[in-house]
């Protein structure tokens, strides 16, 4: 089973979700893949989700899971998911709250054969989860603002 995970900023533009779309399914098809995790913080994972459900109604064989960084502690922090959409990594209870996301990121990296990454500066989270993709030797499809195609 191939897999593929994804790392972008919070504040991806809108005009990259037909990109985005044309990555993930061009993976389904020529590539094979068909499982995914996302993570659920910022307007990239929430497109990214977004994506993974339409593609779901026409690709029924692929799964995703939303990965979680924490365990909620209420129903109402995960309302956006439905039952079975979310994972919670073992191990990642141990870790401290401050670096929960980046523990988490690690986890999907070290899980997956694909990463598809919106990065577009060399700080913060999602730069920090693209290089450690580099370092696993992943094959990382990159999106930015002005791609029309792959």
């Amino acid at each position: 089973m191939k897999c593929c995970t994804f790392c972008g900023h919070k504040d991806v533009s809108p005009t990259v979700r037909p990109v985005l779309r044309k990555a993930v399914e061009n993976l389904i098809v020529e590539s094979s893949v068909t499982s995914f995790y996302v993570g659920n913080h910022g307007r990239f994972d929430s497109m990214v989700l977004g994506v993974l459900r339409e593609l779901k109604e026409i690709y029924p064989q692929i799964s995703y899971n939303v990965v979680l960084a924490y365990i909620p502690e209420k129903k109402a922090e995960y309302s956006s998911y439905d039952e079975g959409e979310t994972l919670y990594p073992d191990g990642l209870e141990n870790a401290p709250l401050r670096f929960a996301i980046s523990h988490r990121n690690k986890w999907m990296v070290e899980h997956s054969d694909y990463l598809i990454a919106y990065v577009n500066r060399n700080f913060g989270g999602a730069a920090q989860t693209l290089e450690h993709a580099k370092r696993k030797k992943l094959s990382i499809i990159q999106l930015n603002d002005d791609s029309d195609c792959l």
